[in-house]
C-alpha cells in the first residue's frame, strides 16, 4: 500500500462525521479499509483482518473475485446503464437463465431492483395487488429493510421504527418459532405451537384470513440473531396459505445464494414460497435485488403497477451471472456445508465450556452465539457479546452483532473460506471468550 495514501486516508477519516449522516456512519468497528481480497480486509494502518461479515452477507464468493471483476469490466465497456423496457441488454437475459436453473421449482419470473429493501417492497406491493387483499402478517423479530414499507414489517428492534409512526397500515405481527426463547419451553415443537397459536389469535381477534394477502417470513431470521425455526413452523405456514388463499413471501435477502448450504434456505426446509425476495449475495456487492415469483402469478401484476430506473443494471447483472457461475464451478454449496459444520462444532464446544453462551447455532455459513448472563436466566448479555467482538477484532477477526438486544455474535464468512481459516477464527474466538469471561 502507498504510505502517503494511507496517511491521507487516515487524516481525512477524522472528518467523516462532517459529511455523512449519523444514521449512516455511526456503526462499529469503522475500519478504514484500503483493499479487500478473498476472505481478508486490509486497512490503512497496515493490518490484515479475516472478514467474517462478508459485507453483511454480500460477498459470498469473496471480495473482488477475479471473474466478477472481469465480467463487470467487460460489461462496462459495452453499456453501463439501461432503463429496462426502454432498452434491454444481454446480461439481463443471461442472469434470468442462470437464476431459473437454481431457484426453487416454479419460480421463473423476475422484477429486478437494487437492494433487499426494494425486493421486499416489490413483494408487498405485488401480494396486495394480485390478491386485492389489504393485510400482511409478518413475524416478531423480523428485519426486512429500511424503506417505509419494509420498515413497517420490521420488528427486530423498536428503534428501527422510532419516530416513523404511523407506518404502513394493515400490518400484523405473529410470534416467530424461536425455540431458545419460547415461553412454552425450549423443545422445537413448543415454539411451533406458540407461533401457530399466535397466528390463530390474529385470525380470531384482529384480521380474517380472507383479508390477508401474504405471510412475510425470513426462513432464518437474520438481524434477530440467526434464529433457525423448526421445519414444522414453515410447513405450518405453507399449509395455512394453501387453506386460506394467502401468499407465502420468503425474504431470502440474507439467506440466499449458498449462505445456508443450499442456494436458498427454502430448499433446505423444502418449503415452496409463492414470492421470493433476494439481494445481498446475488451479485457480489454490485447493487441488485429481485422480487421473484411464478409466471402465472406475476403476470397479474400489470404493466405500470410498479417500476424502476436503475433495477437490473447491466453491470450488476453481469456480476450476478459471474457470481452464479462461481458458486457452481467452485462447488461453494458443499464448502458452505462442510466449513459451516466445522465452525458450528467449534462453537458448540465453546457453548459446553462457557456459561455465557446460551446457544450456539448455525445453518451452513450462517452462524451465531447468543450471549447470556451466566445465572440460568438466559438474560441477554450485550456487554459480553461486545467484549467478544472487540476481542476478536483485536486479534484480527471481524464479526458482527445481532439480536434484539445486540447480544448475539454472528459469523458470516465468505463461502470460499478454508478449513485453515475456520480453525484460525475458532482460535481467535476461543481466546476472546477466555478473556471476556476472566
Amino acid at each position: 500500500m502507498d504510505k502517503t495514501l494511507s496517511a491521507s486516508f487516515i487524516e481525512r477519516a477524522t472528518h467523516i462525521s462532517d459529511f455523512l449522516a449519523p444514521s449512516l456512519v455511526e456503526d462499529w468497528p469503522q475500519l478504514l479499509v484500503e483493499k479487500a481480497q478473498g476472505c481478508y480486509l486490509y486497512t490503512a494502518d497496515r493490518r490484515k483482518y479475516l472478514d467474517f461479515t462478508s459485507g453483511i452477507g454480500v460477498t459470498n464468493v469473496g471480495h473482488c473475485h477475479p471473474r466478477v471483476i472481469d465480467a463487470a469490466r467487460g460489461q462496462m465497456e459495452k453499456m453501463i446503464h439501461s432503463s429496462i423496457g426502454v432498452t434491454f441488454h444481454e446480461s439481463l437475459f443471461s442472469l434470468c437463465e442462470r437464476l431459473t436453473e437454481v431457484l426453487p421449482s416454479g419460480l421463473n419470473m423476475f422484477f429486478f431492483g437494487n437492494s433487499g429493501s426494494e425486493a421486499v417492497e416489490g413483494a408487498l406491493k405485488m401480494a396486495r395487488y394480485v390478491t386485492q387483499r389489504p393485510a400482511i402478517i409478518a413475524f416478531e423479530g423480523g428485519f426486512h429493510g429500511r424503506n417505509f414499507g419494509s420498515t413497517s414489517v420490521t420488528s427486530v428492534k423498536s428503534r428501527y421504527r422510532l419516530h416513523y409512526e404511523p407506518l404502513l397500515p394493515g400490518i400484523y405481527f405473529a410470534p416467530f418459532a424461536y425455540p431458545f426463547r419460547c415461553p412454552l419451553g425450549i423443545e422445537p415443537k413448543k415454539s411451533v405451537e406458540w407461533s401457530l397459536n399466535g397466528i390463530q389469535n390474529l385470525f380470531d381477534h384482529f384480521v380474517s384470513p380472507s383479508e390477508v394477502a401474504a405471510f412475510l417470513v425470513e426462513p432464518v431470521q437474520g438481524e434477530a440473531g440467526y434464529i433457525i425455526p423448526p421445519q414444522e413452523f414453515l410447513k405450518g405456514l405453507r399449509e395455512l396459505c394453501d387453506k386460506h388463499g394467502i401468499l407465502l413471501i420468503m425474504d431470502e435477502v440474507q439467506t440466499g445464494f449458498g449462505r445456508t448450504g443450499e442456494m436458498f434456505a427454502s430448499q433446505v426446509f423444502n418449503i415452496r414460497p409463492d414470492i421470493l425476495a433476494v439481494a445481498k449475495g446475488i451479485a457480489s456487492g454490485f447493487p441488485l435485488g429481485a422480487t421473484i415469483s411464478n409466471r402465472d402469478l406475476m403476470k397479474k401484476w400489470a404493466a405500470g403497477s410498479h417500476g424502476t430506473t436503475f433495477g437490473g443494471n447491466p453491470v450488476a447483472c453481469a456480476a450476478g451471472v459471474a457470481t452464479q457461475d462461481i458458486i457452481r464451478d467452485e462447488n461453494l454449496l458443499e464448502n458452505s456445508r462442510l466449513m459451516g459444520a466445522r465452525l458450528l462444532k467449534g462453537l458448540k464446544d465453546f457453548q459446553a465450556r462457557y456459561s455465557s453462551i446460551g446457544e450456539a447455532r448455525g445453518l451452513g455459513l450462517m452462524l451465531a452465539m447468543e450471549m447470556v448472563t451466566p445465572d440460568d436466566s438466559n438474560t441477554p448479555n450485550p456487554k459480553m457479546a461486545m467484549n467478544v467482538l472487540e476481542g476478536c477484532l483485536k486479534r484480527g477477526l471481524v464479526a458482527y452483532m445481532a439480536g434484539y438486544k445486540s447480544h448475539v455474535v454472528r459469523l458470516i464468512p465468505p463461502l470460499i473460506v478454508t478449513s485453515d481459516q475456520v480453525d484460525q477464527a475458532l482460535q481467535i474466538i476461543e481466546d476472546s471468550l477466555e478473556e471476556a469471561n476472566s
